[in-house]
């Protein structure tokens, strides 16, 4: 019997020779009929012959919208299936609440939420029968730089978080350079380093210094002092920023392949053109917490006293707390910390790195600013948030759990057009956000979206002073564990004082300390190894009985 999984091509095949008889019999305009069918039977007799896909050749010419279908699914979700706050990792809510604050548009919500008050990950922060009256936006600001610091910097509570250029196209960054200018809050350059579009636009830079020390990087891919000393010196780069690792991929190295280095992003990274570049999962410069701090100090005075930090998303906590001991130990503080939470962002990465590697923000947030309170350090450093934070009540609660300040990187790729089509590592991207090919790009009309990207940042501040007085709060620095609430379970609702483990000031000096989550890690922590210094059972067990003791 004939396989109706052929059927498809059968009847092209036919189609094909009765049209190519009536356009002789009976009319030669129906040729361009049969040009189609012919095409249609030539590809069903390719599918059948080759080996590379079954689909196609079990299904001749019918197999072919499989792979159509499964290319627009994105679109299909997107435009007519998706509800409003249905998509991932931003909802449609959430997007459209970004693309009206960057178009100056008054964003409104009718006939209440669409969000469930009653699910087990509803947050919300109360507010108070006695608002407070709003406060200057241009007060929203933190001062950054610690004892050490020569030249503090002065940053708006919101940024723009880490990318580069070469994953973000030349207009893109010069958009958001030229916002960021505009509206007064500084753009965090990624890893690439300073190109050319970052030095046009004019805006305030916090230069990123990845493990491929771009923009200071050695002919053996090590670090350049001199190289670094001259490009610190530039007045537009207020910060230095070392990135121990990120959300999107953390733990994650990265090779840019030889055809993409371009003569612009050659001379952004001070590589070679035409050449693979690697940059390392971790850094050479240092291999310890101790050669870490010093490589902060060396930083710090190569560059003329600028505020010097570092970013990490939180994994081991021993090792963090191995860094908070080599600060106690060598008496040398980073100006600033940036926690990067595993919510990702707009790097590409292996789907198990995105969805199971690295600590949320709330938690590595958290943990951050009880590790410094404990250790007696928080006063001197402060701590910067990155991780799908876009809204008033995003920064709110973030401040609440212990940042300073966040930053954004999503949100404004959202105010710089971003559809979320989520093709960045594709070269494709629609909008010309993320593509280095300059047709696709010259779609960004960069006038039109810096004027944008310093109205999202503008009505977001806007938003968050409101929403601060109307929680009954002079200023957002105000919010506290106690004003973020979170539900515990289906019936019990904790704030997030409650609900979260706090340190007392100086907690973890004091030898009798028992705190879960924290006690046993410090026991694991050496000022000198990133390794745990005894195991976590032989950790465990010496501190209860060194507890038993006391």
């Amino acid at each position: 019997m004939f396989p109706a999984r052929y059927t498809v091509f059968a009847l092209c095949s036919a189609a094909a020779v009765v049209t190519f008889i009536l356009s002789f019999a009976v009319n030669p305009h129906i040729l361009w009929v049969f040009g189609v069918f012919a095409a249609l039977t030539i590809v069903g007799i390719l599918d059948v012959t080759q080996t590379k896909h079954a689909i196609l050749r079990n299904y001749p010419v019918a197999g072919h919208f499989r792979f159509m279908f499964e290319a627009i699914r994105p679109e299909l979700r997107q435009y007519f299936f998706e509800s409003n706050q249905d998509g991932r990792p931003f909802s449609r809510e959430r997007r459209t609440m970004v693309y009206d604050r960057a178009k100056d548009i008054e964003g409104v919500l009718p006939f209440g939420t669409e969000l469930d008050v009653y699910d087990i990950n509803y947050g919300w922060v109360n507010h108070s029968v006695c608002p407070q009256s709003h406060g200057q936006v241009e007060e929203l600001r933190i001062e950054i730089g610690g004892p050490d610091c020569q030249q503090p910097y002065s940053a708006s509570i919101f940024n723009i978080s880490a990318m580069s250029f070469g994953s973000l196209s030349g207009n893109a960054i010069l958009a958001l350079n030229k916002g960021a200018k505009a509206g007064g809050f500084y753009h965090d350059t990624g890893e690439g380093s300073v190109s050319r579009y970052h030095r046009e636009g004019g805006g305030d830079l916090v230069w990123e210094l990845g493990s491929g020390y771009f923009g200071c990087r050695a002919d053996d891919g090590g670090f350049d002092p001199e190289k670094f000393k001259k490009q610190a010196a530039d007045p537009q780069i207020k910060m230095i920023e070392i990135k121990m690792s990120q959300g999107a991929k953390p733990g994650h190295g990265g090779v840019l392949p030889g055809a993409k280095v371009t003569e612009e992003i050659a001379e952004a990274r001070g590589i070679p053109i035409g050449q693979e570049c690697i940059s390392p999962a971790s850094h050479s410069a240092f291999s310890t917490p101790m050669e870490l701090l010093g490589f902060i100090k060396t930083l710090r005075e190569l560059s003329g006293g600028k505020p010097v930090g570092f970013k990490l998303c939180i994994g081991h906590r021993w090792e963090f707390m191995a860094i908070v001991k080599a600060m106690l130990k060598s008496g040398i503080k980073p100006d600033f910390i940036v926690v990067d939470g595993a919510e990702g962002g707009t790097g590409a990465a292996p789907v198990e790195f995105a969805n199971r590697l690295g600590t949320p923000l709330r938690q590595g947030l958290a943990f951050v600013h009880n590790s410094l309170v404990g250790a007696g350090l928080r006063d001197d450093i402060r701590i910067g948030a990155s991780g799908k934070l876009i809204s008033a009540f995003d920064i709110a609660g973030t401040l609440a759990l212990g940042a300073d300040w966040v930053n954004s990187a999503r949100g404004f790729m959202f105010a710089v057009g971003c559809i979320q089509s989520q093709s960045c590592h594709t070269n494709k991207c629609p909008t010309g956000v993320a593509t280095q090919d300059p047709k696709r790009q010259q779609a960004l009309d960069v006038p039109d979206k810096a004027t944008r990207v310093a109205n999202f940042h503008r009505n977001t501040i806007k938003s968050l002073v409101e929403f601060t007085a109307a929680a009954g709060l002079s200023h957002p620095r105000d919010f506290k564990p106690e004003h973020f609430y979170l539900r515990a379970g289906l019936r019990e609702i904790l704030p997030a004082s409650a609900a979260l483990t706090w340190v007392k000031p100086g907690a973890l000096l004091d030898p009798t300390h028992d705190i879960a989550g924290y006690s046993t890690y410090w026991a694991m922590a050496d000022a000198g190894s990133f390794e745990p210094a005894k195991s976590l059972e032989v950790a465990k067990a010496q501190y209860h009985h060194h507890l038993g003791h006391h």
